[in-house]
């Protein structure tokens, strides 16, 4: 892994935000909407040194353009998004070595990350948020906050999931938050609404107007339906 600084951004314990695609991709949409609507600027980027992959695009292969952005708004740095995780172990440790450096070169307070959460309840449209935290005691502040805890033990893979350990071990506070999804294989916006809904509330942030997530949701429902409909077509 490759990193490289564009600028030096003026920040003093800024909240970071650092998440990657996973289930549903709720990670890297969720990081994207935020960007977008925060109008964030990049100042480092992390490549990949090498390809772990390569893409058929039928007849001839092209190269993935695997990298990672670090991005600000004026009190906060937000990591990730876009598409994929490194496809190793070691990619994915250097990546999250690399945002707890961040992390301390300015002072950072806070680190949340974001992904699914695969339940088989049924959500009628309304999933749920779950978080976990990297210490009892800050887990006891969030219920008095009325924040649903993740209501049993489970593991959590990927960088999205490693991150709060790197936390935990350079005693940064780290909050992991997750939204209920039931197909991790489709894009999950509502869970992605209901995630940047429980941020506002933790962070004090206002992200804009989420309807555009409502939309891409039902554009997602209507594809699913004329899926199956077309597939049980006699």
């Amino acid at each position: 892994m490759e990193f490289f600084q564009d600028t030096e951004p003026d920040l003093n314990k800024p909240i970071i935000i650092a998440a990657m695609q996973d289930m549903g991709n709720v990670g890297g949409i969720t990081v994207d909407f935020i960007n977008d609507r925060l109008k964030t600027k990049r100042f480092r980027v992390a490549k990949s040194s090498y390809p772990t992959y390569v893409i058929d695009e039928g007849g001839h292969i092209s190269l993935p353009n695997e990298n990672w952005e670090y991005r600000h708004s004026s009190d906060l740095i937000i990591f990730g998004g876009g598409s994929g995780q490194p496809q190793t172990n070691e990619g994915i440790h250097s990546l999250c070595q690399d945002v707890i450096d961040i992390a301390k070169k300015y002072s950072a307070k806070l680190l949340y990350t974001l992904g699914g959460f695969h339940t088989n309840r049924k959500l009628n449209n309304s999933p749920k948020t779950f978080v976990t935290t990297t210490s009892l005691q800050l887990s006891n502040q969030l219920k008095k906050l009325n924040i649903d805890m993740t209501p049993q033990k489970s593991l959590i893979t990927g960088f999205n999931g490693i991150i709060l350990g790197y936390a935990k071990m350079n005693d940064i506070q780290g909050i992991g938050v997750y939204g209920e999804l039931n197909d991790p294989e489709i894009p999950q916006y509502r869970a992605v609404k209901s995630i940047i809904k429980t941020l506002e509330k933790l962070t004090y942030q206002k992200f804009g107007n989420t309807s555009e997530l409502d939309e891409r949701a039902r554009v997602v429902d209507e594809k699913m339906q004329k899926h199956w409909s077309g597939h049980y077509k006699q």
